[in-house]
């Protein structure tokens, strides 16, 4: 699972703050997998003090047990931040895509290019799940400040 923290400016412009994954291995039961997600993303929260969190929303996967999985994922991380009290704003994959770049389908690395430069990276963020997580950060920063909402302070 990837996370990404940032600060957003009233002018529209992002301070990139952190980001990375939390990984868990794939020997262990899943109770104990979704366990250390909760366990690390606690962590997270503690050491950053977000404001919200933006996580992808739940879309078809053509492969019913790696759906079943995500979705105990996305409940441990809505369960952690029910029990912090942080409110949880969910986006497609593709809004993600059309509010970085304008174009829905737009590949991976389009959005990663667009990652680094708004937030004045000299190099894209690896691994995936971290730029992922950055670009929901974004995506939520302007659609609430688009919607006179709270900006964003962090992410995961």
């Amino acid at each position: 699972m990837g996370y990404g923290v940032l600060t957003a400016d009233q002018a529209g412009g992002f301070n990139y703050i952190g980001s990375g994954t939390i990984q868990t291995s794939k020997d262990l039961e899943p109770g104990k997998r979704l366990s250390i997600i909760r366990r690390d993303l606690d962590q997270l929260i503690s050491e950053y003090v977000p404001d919200v969190l933006a996580i992808e929303a739940l879309f078809f996967f053509k492969n019913a047990k790696t759906v079943i999985s995500v979705a105990q994922a996305r409940g441990v991380i809505l369960e952690t931040a029910a029990c912090r009290e942080l409110p949880v704003f969910e986006y497609t994959p593709m809004q993600v895509k059309l509010n970085l770049t304008g174009f829905g389908r737009a590949d991976k690395q389009l959005v990663q290019v667009m990652i680094a430069e708004l937030l004045c990276l000299p190099n894209i963020i690896k691994p995936d799940d971290a730029s992922d997580a950055l670009a929901l950060a974004v995506c939520h920063a302007r659609s609430a400040s688009c919607k006179g909402e709270k900006p964003l302070s962090s992410a995961s």
